[in-house]
């Protein structure tokens, strides 16, 4: 298992678009080349707000005193994404370039992914930290990966099926490759307002498939992943409008995982927060996605990420302290503004299963 640096750091994720100047940053703000563009302990100057909004990055880590106590590396997000999305970005590409070989390492990061999730049995999904506008395939494959074992363990699953659903589903994504125009420089809105590209764009799983169907040391589950994520229960996926249990479990677990990650991030969707994320996702039990995967999903994905600012019915402004195992729309928060905008002088910690009068109306960047 990888070892984690800087353990229990006390941190919350922001917008951008808040940012005055003056802050300090609580993590490395990474490029997706691996470059450092600001590095923790980094004063914010206001010229430097500007160029992480070019570059597209939505959300970074800061240190604060409304951060105090927030602890949000113990979270699953965190953990693994930065770990393994490298690792998962250099196999792909090697692959590419005809070195069949390096796409079995990919083994090695489900493991570590397994692995991860099983040390922490009440762990919950959580999603927060740096963004980038419109994330990118592997972070997104790693997340999809993450969340997919998750549940797949919750289902008690065979080792060797959860195995096989996590080399899978780092792989699901890999026929985007293929497609014939350059998804980097496209929008939701500029794909699915053009028939071509819509068609072309639903070939990946195809072309995935086809990619990998000789790989003799790759399941035949993690196969079908590729080719079969997009099916839905209703017969309104693709590519063969399959039904119910006619789209195996693997593929069923992966293809609720991935749209749920395409909504957070808006990767080929619409963006939408977290929670209303997630309340798509619970719309469509029974009818898009098998009703207990959605139920296991419902207990193990954060709606209000930790260190996340909210606002309370009370119309008070709180902060996610820590999450509730089995109860993600109703975290630990600490109260640190009122209604009217005034800090509160003495900051108060309320755990909503406790209060159960109150509630979570939205959250808010501050």
């Amino acid at each position: 298992m990888v070892e984690l640096k800087n353990s229990n750091m006390v941190m919350r994720s922001v917008s951008v678009n808040v940012l005055k100047g003056n802050e300090i940053i609580a993590k490395d703000i990474i490029s997706e080349s691996g470059i450092i563009l600001m590095s923790e302990g980094t004063v914010v100057k206001k010229e430097y707000i500007s160029k992480l909004i070019e570059l597209g990055i939505t959300n970074i880590f800061i240190k604060d005193e409304i951060a105090e106590g927030i602890k949000v590396d113990e979270l699953i997000e965190i953990k693994i994404k930065e770990q393994c999305q490298e690792t998962v970005k250099e196999t792909i590409e090697k692959y590419f370039f005809s070195d069949s070989s390096e796409l079995e390492k990919l083994k090695i990061v489900a493991d570590e992914i397994i692995l991860d999730i099983l040390s922490e049995p009440e762990i919950m999904f959580n999603i927060s930290g740096v963004r980038k506008r419109n994330g990118n395939v592997y972070s997104h494959s790693v997340n999809v990966c993450a969340l997919s074992v998750l549940l797949a363990l919750k289902l008690k699953l065979s080792k060797d099926k959860i195995r096989d659903i996590a080399v899978g589903s780092l792989l699901h994504d890999i026929g985007i490759n293929y497609v014939n125009f350059n998804l980097i420089n496209e929008s939701y809105e500029s794909i699915y307002s053009d028939e071509n590209k819509i068609k072309e764009f639903k070939k990946h799983v195809i072309y995935g498939y086809t990619s990998v169907e000789k790989e003799t040391w790759l399941s035949a589950v993690a196969k079908d992943i590729i080719l079969s994520h997009h099916e839905r229960i209703d017969g309104s996926g693709y590519p063969f409008r399959l039904k119910g249990n006619k789209i195996k479990i693997g593929s069923k677990i992966v293809g609720l995982c991935d749209e749920f990650d395409h909504l957070v991030y808006g990767l080929y969707s619409k963006k939408m927060k977290v929670y209303k994320a997630i309340d798509y996702i619970l719309s469509q039990s029974g009818e898009k996605f098998d009703y207990e995967i959605v139920k296991f999903f419902n207990e193990s994905v954060a709606a209000y990420p930790t260190g996340s600012t909210v606002i309370t019915s009370d119309k008070d402004v709180a902060v996610v302290l820590r999450q509730n195992a089995k109860c993600p729309t109703r975290p630990v928060i600490r109260l640190i503004m009122d209604s009217m905008g005034n800090y509160y002088n003495d900051w108060i910690e309320v755990d909503l299963t406790k209060e159960l009068t109150l509630f979570i109306e939205d959250t808010k960047d501050i």
